[in-house]
């Protein structure tokens, strides 16, 4: 049986940009699981419309 696995997991979530203004965008979250429970999220990111991959930090996320 294996302790720990890593999973990666997409939702749409609503962000907000400096220069576009607010967008809901596919987040992909990439999280360590141990024991079946989420431990740390390793990395977060975001696609663009034009295909690129942006990193989360850019975009905060609007209430």
């Amino acid at each position: 049986m294996r302790l720990s696995k890593i999973k990666r997991e997409t939702k749409y979530e609503k962000r907000y940009s400096v220069k576009m203004g607010e967008l809901t965008t596919q987040v992909t979250y990439i999280k360590r699981y141990i024991l079946g429970l989420p431990v740390r999220t390793l990395h977060k990111y975001r696609e663009t419309y034009y295909g690129k991959v942006k990193d989360c930090k850019d975009c905060k996320i609007t209430a």
